[in-house]
């Protein structure tokens, strides 16, 4: 089987002495780092190993994100070590069945309605949406020292309360310099007790929505990230393993469709969630499933996979074990996945979203493969 983002905090864990099996066989060390940059997918490494040739020289393997291939899920998976179908962060965003009546909630910022909508953490508290504990919880508990190289404002959001949970030093970084900065402060210490710190940098990916994830800005992004890297490395001492990957990758969008101007997908549909890869359908009624999904299959022949809800369980689309009801009752009646490089953009309800050139979500390797590239 192929390894997985959720393999790399078991394998974490294991490397300072859980009973947790490590399928990555990460070799003990006082202290580890594990770096996530949004965006950072392996084909894109393979393509451009001249613009990140010490990212490039030291991968160790090839990991798939998990589906859907987004932050919001992807992070809790690395969080938990656990697919969405376990944690329940099953995608950027889903409807929520059980907030009076059904009302679309936006993982990634933990809002209501749009990704601007109102703040749900009081209403949707993060610790009760995922209550399952985080591998970072399980270090904690075994004395290590957990710290955070973050942007300050990820400390107190929704979706690091829900999937990282355990308290923490912060080292607030919002560049690579601070980044950087962050990460020797944990690495560069005299004692004898162990830390590990969760760091992440979101520049590839967001330079990767507004200009495409191989247009010269985004690949002078990832030349930034490989010099830092190669920097960075040349600071750390041998006591600290660094471990860098990324959360998904990232197609163009070729082919647009919108699901807005096709008033014949919305008879019959009470919601539509997910991102422009992957979308969750809701019914307004269950009698209509077969109508409905007869009617988005004929529309979008072309452009998506589309499936009920049951079918995605059965294959396994979410996890290898089956969702508990509430998880399961997060997933739409039907899922619309777009297929080759098209898109499914909402303009009028996504205005932000349907605007972006890049993409990602859906089960192209472009999407779904991410690099572990490490230190030692």
């Amino acid at each position: 089987m192929p390894y997985t983002l959720a393999d790399i905090l078991p394998s974490v864990t294991a490397s300072f002495g859980s009973d947790l099996p490590g399928p990555l066989a990460l070799a003990p060390n006082r202290d580890v780092v594990v770096l996530l940059i949004d965006g950072l997918g392996a084909e894109l490494l393979a393509r451009h190993p001249d613009i990140a040739p010490t990212l490039t020289a030291r991968i160790t393997t090839t990991l798939t994100a998990g589906f859907p291939a987004t932050t919001a899920t992807s992070l809790s998976s690395l969080a938990l070590g656990a697919p969405c179908a376990t944690h329940g962060i099953i995608g950027y965003s889903f409807a929520l069945p059980d907030t009076g009546g059904m009302r679309l909630f936006n993982a990634l910022r933990w809002r209501f309605d749009s990704a601007t909508g109102d703040d749900a953490r009081e209403a949707f508290p993060p610790e009760t949406a995922q209550p399952r504990t985080s591998l970072l919880q399980d270090l904690a508990a075994r004395g290590v020292e957990v710290h955070y190289v973050v942007p300050e404002y990820q400390i107190r959001s929704g979706l690091t309360r829900a999937s990282f949970r355990a308290s923490g030093t912060l080292h607030p970084a919002a560049t690579l310099d601070e980044v950087r900065t962050g990460i020797l402060e944990v690495a560069c210490h005299p004692g004898t007790g162990s830390r590990f710190a969760y760091a992440y940098f979101p520049d590839l990916d967001s330079t990767g929505h507004l200009y495409g994830p191989e247009s010269p800005e985004a690949l002078a992004v990832l030349r930034d990230i490989d010099a830092f890297a190669a920097d960075l490395l040349t600071g750390l001492p041998d006591t600290c393993t660094l471990l860098i990957t990324g959360d998904h990758g990232m197609i163009h969008a070729d082919h647009v469709v919108d699901l807005d101007a096709r008033t014949e997908l919305h008879r019959d549909i009470r919601l539509i969630a997910g991102e422009a890869r992957v979308r969750h359908i809701y019914l307004d009624r269950p009698g209509a499933r077969a109508d409905v999904l007869a009617r988005w299959t004929a529309e979008l022949a072309a452009d998506a996979r589309v499936v009920s809800r049951e079918q995605a369980l059965d294959e396994h689309w979410f996890g290898p074990t089956p969702p508990d009801p509430v998880i399961a009752a997060r997933v739409g009646d039907l899922l619309a996945v777009a297929s080759g490089r098209t898109v499914l953009v909402r303009p009028e309800h996504e205005p932000l979203e349907s605007a972006m050139v890049g993409h990602h979500g859906a089960w192209t390797p472009d999407e779904q493969l991410v690099p572990l590239i490490s230190s030692r």
